[in-house]
């Protein structure tokens, strides 16, 4: 799945929000997103599984629990690409920047 897909689906949005704040059990994590989404344990889990096969995750076992946290090395391939593509639209917003300053002092006071 690309990264892109996996960060579209706003239940897995929501989760990345929560363990990026800290580490998480699951258990913590279904309970906020039962309450927010409404959908079921199974599904969060779901959700819970794919973050973490995309490597947005990372688990950590505790006895019986399982602690959730983020894995910040998806989200630095994501900077990369979007880095990449800066340079298509930078210029333009610089220029855009340039000429509303333009515009600013030209004005009649």
């Amino acid at each position: 799945m690309h990264a892109f897909d996996v960060l579209a689906d706003p239940v897995r949005r929501r989760t990345l929000e929560l363990i990026a704040k800290r580490e998480r059990t699951s258990g913590e994590i279904v309970d906020v997103i039962e309450i927010e989404f409404g959908i079921t344990q199974s599904a969060v889990s779901q959700h819970l599984r794919v973050l973490r096969e995309s490597g947005f995750a990372s688990v950590r076992h505790s006895g019986t629990k399982r602690n959730y946290s983020i894995n910040s090395d998806a989200f630095f391939e994501i900077d990369a690409w979007l880095n990449g593509l800066k340079r298509y639209w930078s210029p333009r917003l610089e220029a855009l920047a340039t000429e509303v300053e333009r515009g600013q002092r030209r004005k009649p006071e």
